[in-house]
């Protein structure tokens, strides 16, 4: 079992930054990777970026890229997405997610463990 919990969301203007933190534990040895995904009101969850804890491995969703950072603190077990030149267009519930998949792993359903999500809120 593993489970996840994210912290750093809130309210920020346009432009503005944020870091969302994920923090995990249980049998985080079994998992792969990291991903952080979003959801806006009547929008399907989103992909945004993915690390994997052995290596650093990123990807991101190319409307973030130059934009988000994601990172891990593998001896704290920690996961971070750090958001800078925010935009409305990110406002969303963003969920942080892991996965023991080593391929394809830019779909919410190839993760099987996931944080309770936390409100990222982008105004103009």
């Amino acid at each position: 079992q593993v489970q996840l919990v994210e912290s750093g969301g809130g309210l920020v203007q346009a432009g503005g930054s944020l870091r969302l933190s994920c923090a995990a534990s249980g049998r985080t040895s079994s998992t792969y990777a990291m991903g952080w995904f979003r959801q806006a009101p009547g929008k399907e969850r989103e992909f945004v970026s993915r690390i994997t804890w052995s290596g650093g491995i990123t990807y991101y969703l190319d409307s973030v890229k130059g934009r988000f950072t994601i990172s891990t603190d593998n001896a704290k077990n920690m996961v971070y997405l750090q958001m800078n030149s925010l935009k409305p267009e990110d406002t969303a519930v963003y969920y942080c997610a892991a996965t023991n998949w080593r391929f394809s792993l830019t779909t919410p359903n190839q993760y099987k463990y996931w944080g309770q999500g936390t409100q990222v809120t982008v105004s103009s």
